[in-house]
Order: C-alpha cells, then structure tokens, then sequence
C-alpha cells in the first residue's frame, strides 16, 4: 500500500485569511473609537443598543446558521443576564466589587440555565422541531417570572435608576463597538477553525456524524451554554447602557425579532446577521420617530422585497462573488493527505469479534427478526442475504444502537451493547456505512474526512489544518476510486459512485474492527462494483477488518465473501460458505419466486 500520497499544493488563500480578518476587525475598530467624534447623540445611542443586539444576533447565527437549531431562546438569555446584573446593582449597591460580581452573575447563570436547556432539549432521540418548541417556551417562561418577582424584579415595570458602570454615552459606545468587534472575531475564527466546521457537519447530517463517533448531543448542548453565556454578556452590556431594563427583554417577541434580523442578514455568515441586525434596527428607530404611524408598514414592505429577491439575505450579495474565487482555490490547490500510522493492529485480535446471541426486534405484536445467532471473526467478510423485506437493515440497526432490539444479546469484543447509543458503539470499534451515501453535502471531500477523525484526533478550535492525516487503508481507497484528486471539491458535486466511495473512506478512517455495508454499490457500474469489491477484499483478507454486507447482487456477494447467512422472515435459514449456500436446496426454495439475492 502506497506510504506517500499527496494533492495539489495549497493555495495562498489559507494563509491570507486571518490577514483579512485581522485588517477588517481593524478598520472596524477604528470606526468605533472614532465614532462619538462624527455621530449625534442620537445615533451613538441607538447604534450602542444595536451592536448589542448583534452581539445576540451572532448567537442566533451560530446556533441556527451553522447548526441547524432554530431558536428563539437567546432573547430569554440575554434577559437573564440583564435582570441579574440589574437587580444586583439595585438591591445590593454598585461598588467595583459588585460591578464585577454582577458581570459573572450576567454570565453565569445564563451558561447554568443554558445546559438545562441544551439537556431538556436535545436528549438522545428528540427532533429538531422539539428544541424549537423548547426555545418558544422558554422565554414565555422567563417572563411569566419576571412579571410575578414584585419589587424583585420590577414586575411588569422592570428595573430603572440603578447604578451601573461609569461610563458616559460615548463610553458605551466604544464599549460595546469592542465586544461586538471580539465577538464577531472569534466567531469568525471558530467557524472556520476544524472544531467549528462540526457545526456545519451537525446541520448537515447529525446522523452520520453520530456514526462518526461524535456526541452530538453533548456538543449541542455545550454550544447552548457557551452562546447562553454570550448573551448574558449582551445583557449585562444593555442593562448598565440603557439604565433600564423590562420584561420584553425577554420575551418571545423579541426572540423572534433576532430570528429575522438574522435571517435578512444571512444566516450561516456571522458578519450577515450583524450588518442585518444594526441596519434594521438603526433603520427602525429613525422611521419610529419621523412615521410613527407609518414605519412598521415600511419597514415591512422592505422584509418582503428582500425576501422575494434575496432570500438568502444580504450576504447573498457577497457570496455570488466570492463563490468564484472560492472555484479559483479548488482549482489551483487543496489539502495534503499524511498517511498516519494506524492506531491499533487488528489481525491481533483473537476470538469472535462480533457476537450475537437470539437477537430479535418487534414492532408491537410483529416480530421482524427472531432468534439470531451469529459470530463474525476478525478477517472475515460476511454477507447478509435474503429477500426484500427480511430484516437486514433492520439488523443492521440493532448492531449500531443498543436501544433498537427486542430481545438477545449482542457483544461487541466481548461487550455487551445493550442501552448503548451510535457514538459509544462506534468507539467500541464499529463502522457502518448506510444504504443511500451519507455524506456532508455542503462540505468538501477533505472536510468530510476530517470529520472522520474528529473523534479520534481533537480538532483545533482556532486554526483549520492543510494537512489531512488519514490511515493508509483510508488513502489507498482514495487512490483507487480517484477522490485524492478531488479533495478540495464540494461532495454536492460529486456522482453517486463518487460519493459511495468517499463513505466508505469516512468509515475507514475510522479506524473500525468492524465494518457494516448496506448495499455499498447500489447505483454503481461495473467499474465501480469491482473497484468496492477490491477494496473491502484487502481491507478483511490483508488488512484483518471484520465485515458484514448486505447486498442483492449475488455475483458480487459469491467473489468476495469468506461465508455468506441468509435470512428470510426475519429469521437465520442458512449460514455457511459460498458454495454450500448457492447451491442449498433452501435458498432456491427462497428464491423459485424470482426475487433477487
């Protein structure tokens, strides 16, 4: 197996990023310190509340942008953090000290709230549409109890006349200019970084990801609270600027107003949703004053024609031009692939690798599979056979997430999976490459693999790396099916044989014991077929992968398989070498109907 491969050289554009960003976050500051000197009172005021609530638009973004989680909670947030440090400085005084202790408070008890959130939210089965749910009550919830606090909270009043930091109007300016300035910085830098782009592989695919090894859960969770900290730095930033604070700071209604900002900014962008956020609102305080009968129709008119003509929001008018010289990159460079010495040597392994004992799945009072036992061993490749409706993929399904059988026992290495979820299973040692390719369409064919490695190898938070480190066994199929060269294309671009290879180097560079394959070349030539066929040879017979394929084309089945079972309704009719099963009295019984293998 070849020891060096590499693609194309990579370009300068990588490295003349964060000289970019660096020069923008520049002339970004310099337009806020310089501000107070050319801006009335008025717009300092307006834009001071409106860079606050871009600082809360980027959480938004991150969260719905790049994960993929519509939210309307961050308003709640960052109503929490603003009541935390108000009712501080009322209640108790406003020294330093207290300042300080108002600023941890306006931070932490929203991260606290935050993983209360992110675990009632997105606990091991629930849908995208249920966290949404939860974000709508949440705030509904925050508010109930501030309008029932009294004099605690100020009730339906809210908190007015404290004391908060000394700073004057210009003051307030600077500062929130700057925290809006950090804030987009390293959101920037993060979304861009290995770490962030698991956010866009979670909105893309979360269950591949899942069998990627990754706890998406846990990840989802951890973003909740730190972007729930975020917005109670935006709170306490509002509460000592304004010198007030009410009840519709956190409100639903408000939530929903970030929604939109955020949405006619551009979702996904970071920078989008901050211009999108500053200019409305700037926009809306003028037209309240000057129409105030008026402004809410204008301002709506103008939602609408940007949602006919922009519906991507305005970074949609960057996008269209940088698209091509994102084209010139891939063209002209891409990631380099290091071969990596393989983590552990499998051929070692004694023993079954895989064992299954009686297993059985029912749906109600209908049994789908019923007393299967099987063993797969290190080096073997086993294919599952049997006609349409016989319970492969659903078999496939119990050996991946310890939650879906009925009955039985299945170990991986000598351990039980049962109550086991994807990601812990995957760390056990298991690959499993689905029926339809499952793959992250939005990303490129390097990003993809590294999300592969994700689990095994700690993504940096702040750089994105050139180099693509990946096992051999990986690379060679990279090599075989042409993928070395097109590293740096989008997989939205790729052919279907394309990216039913790229899967199946995802799963292998894993690193897995054992491989499951649903039908790995539905859809594929013949050319392709016998590529597959290869590869998953050497990686069992040479390589000491375990494998089990479901697959209808008998002919493929018989040239590489070590044993092949067959199950018809649900239960195991037949296990044994190639020969004796094509030529088993049982399976033409099976199969005399002229269903297909």
């Amino acid at each position: 197996m070849s020891d060096t491969v590499t693609a194309p050289i990579p370009s300068a554009a990588g490295r003349r990023r964060p000289l970019i960003l660096a020069i923008l976050a520049g002339v970004a500051l310099a337009l806020v310190l310089l501000g107070p000197l050319f801006l009335d009172r008025f717009s300092m005021n307006v834009l001071t509340r409106s860079m606050i609530y871009a600082i809360l638009a980027i959480t938004v973004d991150l969260l719905w942008g790049f994960t993929g989680i519509l939210t309307f909670g961050q308003a709640a947030f960052f109503g929490i953090g603003a009541y935390a440090s108000a009712m501080l400085l009322t209640h108790i005084g406003s020294s330093p000290a207290l300042l300080g202790l108002a600023l941890v408070l306006a931070i932490v008890v929203p991260v606290l709230l935050g993983v209360a959130v992110g675990w009632l939210s997105f606990y091991y089965g629930s849908t995208p549409i249920y966290a949404t749910v939860i974000s709508l009550v949440f705030p509904i919830v925050v508010t109930q109890l501030v309008y029932s606090g009294g004099t605690l909270t100020g009730s339906s009043s809210g908190l007015v006349g404290y004391f908060g930091l000394p700073f004057g109007l210009e003051g307030f300016f600077r500062l929130s200019g700057i925290c809006l300035v950090a804030v987009a910085v390293a959101a920037l830098v993060f979304v861009r970084s290995d770490a962030g782009r698991l956010l866009t592989a979670i909105r893309d695919n979360e269950t591949r990801c899942a069998y990627l090894g990754l706890n998406t859960q846990r990840i989802k969770i951890a973003l909740t609270a730190t972007l729930a900290g975020v917005a109670g730095l935006a709170g306490f930033l509002y509460a000592n600027a304004s010198g007030v604070v009410a009840p519709e700071n956190t409100g639903f209604v408000f939530g929903t107003e970030l929604v939109v900002w955020t949405a006619l900014g551009g979702r996904g962008t970071v920078l989008g949703p901050v211009l999108g956020t500053i200019g409305i609102d700037y926009l809306s305080a003028n037209l309240s004053g000057e129409l105030p009968f008026l402004w809410q129709l204008i301002v709506g008119a103008l939602f609408v024609v940007m949602i006919i003509f922009l519906p991507n929001g305005l970074a949609a008018l960057v996008t269209r031009f940088t698209r091509r010289g994102r084209s010139e990159v891939v063209a002209g460079g891409g990631p380099t692939l290091v071969p990596e010495k393989p983590l552990h040597h499998m051929k070692t392994a004694s023993g079954p690798l895989l064992s299954i004992e009686r297993l059985e799945k029912s749906y109600g009072s209908q049994k789908v599979l019923e007393d299967i036992t099987l063993d797969v061993a290190p080096g073997e490749l086993v294919s599952l056979v049997g006609p349409n409706g016989a319970g492969k993929t659903t078999m496939m399904r119990c050996l991946t997430d310890g939650k879906e059988r009925s009955g039985g026992t299945v170990r991986i290495a000598g351990q039980d999976i049962a109550g086991m979820i994807p990601n812990q299973i995957v760390a056990l040692g298991v690959g499993r490459k689905f029926q339809v390719a499952s793959v992250f369409e939005s990303m490129t064919v390097a990003d993809c693999l590294r999300m592969s490695r994700a689990a095994l190898e700690a993504p940096s938070f702040v750089t994105a790396s050139d180099a693509l480190g990946l096992p051999p066994a990986a690379i060679e199929i990279l090599r075989l099916t042409g993928l070395d060269k097109l590293l740096a294309t989008e997989v939205s671009l790729l052919s279907h044989g394309q990216k039913q290879s790229l899967e199946l180097a995802m799963v292998v560079s894993l690193e897995p014991r054992l491989i499951l394959l649903d039908e790995p070349t539905a859809g594929l030539t013949k050319t392709e077929r016998t590529t597959i066929g290869a590869i998953l040879k050497k990686l069992t017979s040479e390589l000491g992968f375990a494998a089990i394929l479901v697959e209808h084309d008998l002919d493929f089945v018989c040239d590489i398989s070590s044993r092949i079972v067959v199950l018809h309704q649900g239960r195991l009719v037949l296990d044994g070498s190639v020969q004796e099963v094509v030529n088993s009295d049982i399976v033409k019984t099976i199969y005399s109907g002229g269903e297909h293998v």
